[in-house]
């Protein structure tokens, strides 16, 4: 059964954007015969408000988009987040960077128009550079010397100066970047192989995108703790059982990320053809290598790996469905700036929530004038062949 989610930030009031999302994603899963569950994304301690997550809801009720089952809050799930990290860590596959750059939106979606930083490894451990080599159909041979000498690279956050070697304090050794007897806090990062990840989207077709050129090692936890967007979202749309994401095109280029990282901790993905041959080559990759780790981390790490297959095998193929964005007069995506097109705004003049679905039901093809409707109206109407895949521009004329 397809189960799809809508998974909002609580940093304000939501716009005809969010709404827009919201109604697609609603309608998408709804028309299938599924269900469409509520995940509150509540992040960021600084900017995520409980009042904000409370509106949101009430707006979604008011404007007929019901969820199914009990709200999901992210700002509940550290100890589950915590756990995927530690299997992370003890595979060697993650590492303290002590870089600033990026860092504050770590929490945040990664929206392509805010603009995207790709990580050139600065605080990657030396010894492990060479993982880098690893081609998409997962050839280990060239970095087989490097794997069978590197160290385990499970650092914590932040070491004590007096726990460190004279290579530390030097500012030498695996981290040369970092300055003479400096210790701050950490964000931690996953390492990632260049290797390709085909994928696609149920609405702009196949793309081939190399993580180590379109991200590089990607932040999982921020250096004040705070959970990374990629983590939490993987892990939840995977024990939260997901068949279905629906998101703005501007998130597209995530999935990629997603799909290697569901990879590693969920050990396989599925396609409409079977398992992917690359997902097992990368895993068996990055298995070999945990394997030459030494002590306590290599041993919890395999015990952790074959208890894992089992226990947290997660088979769900998940399908990916990008849409337009809405954009203002400046060509610019809607956010929670535009306060003329939130639900605040125009629930305070009297715009009716029929009137608020049938705009958004034009816009998105379903409907052929913006004729007040409700979402269940809808549905006999929606397919994905009549959304179109151009960024979508708000009329002045026929907003409301």
């Amino acid at each position: 059964m397809t189960r799809g989610r809508f998974a909002p930030s609580p940093t304000g009031r939501m716009h005809l954007g969010n709404v827009f999302c919201a109604l697609l994603s609603w309608l998408s899963a709804k028309s299938q015969g599924g269900e469409w569950v509520l995940r509150i994304e509540d992040l960021d301690p600084q900017r995520s408000r409980k009042e904000y997550a409370l509106q949101l809801m009430d707006d979604l009720q008011w404007l007929g988009l019901p969820w199914d089952g009990e709200p999901v809050w992210q700002s509940q799930r550290g100890h589950i987040y915590e756990e995927y990290l530690r299997r992370l860590t003890e595979m060697g596959l993650t590492y303290p960077c002590h870089c600033t750059r990026a860092d504050i939106m770590a929490t945040q979606a990664p929206h392509e128009t805010d603009g995207r930083v790709v990580y050139k490894g600065t605080c990657r451990p030396r010894a492990i550079d060479a993982i880098g080599a690893i081609d998409s159909i997962g050839s280990i041979g060239s970095i087989d010397s490097v794997i069978r000498t590197a160290p385990a690279t499970t650092l914590p956050p932040t070491v004590p100066l007096s726990q460190g070697n004279e290579e530390q304090r030097s500012g030498g050794g695996m981290y040369p970047h970092r300055s003479p007897l400096t210790v701050t806090p950490a964000t931690t990062r996953l390492i990632v192989p260049d290797c390709t990840i085909p994928f696609t989207d149920g609405h702009y077709g196949k793309h081939d995108i190399n993580l180590a050129e379109h991200c590089g090692d990607y932040i999982v936890r921020r250096k004040d703790g705070a959970w990374a967007y990629q983590l939490a979202v993987v892990v939840d749309d995977a024990l939260m059982g997901i068949t279905e994401i629906v998101r703005g095109r501007d998130l597209l280029l995530s999935s990629p990320q997603q799909i290697h990282l569901r990879e590693l901790l969920f050990f396989e993905r599925k396609t409409e053809n079977g398992t992917d041959a690359g997902s097992e080559s990368r895993s068996k990759i990055y298995f070999d290598y945990a394997e030459q780790q030494g002590g306590k981390d290599r041993e919890a790490g395999l015990k952790r790996k074959n208890n894992s297959l089992t226990a947290h095998h997660s088979p769900l193929t998940v399908n990916f469905f990008h849409h337009p964005l809405l954009c203002n007069a400046e060509g610019q995506r809607l956010c929670k700036r535009d306060k003329s097109m939130d639900l605040g705004y125009l629930r305070d003049k009297g715009t009716t929530a029929r009137e608020i679905i049938g705009l958004l039901a034009h816009l998105a093809g379903l409907t052929d004038t913006p004729a007040h409707i409700t979402p269940t109206e809808l549905l006999t109407l929606f397919s994905w062949d009549k959304v179109p895949t151009e960024d979508i521009m708000l009329d002045k004329q026929i907003m409301l």
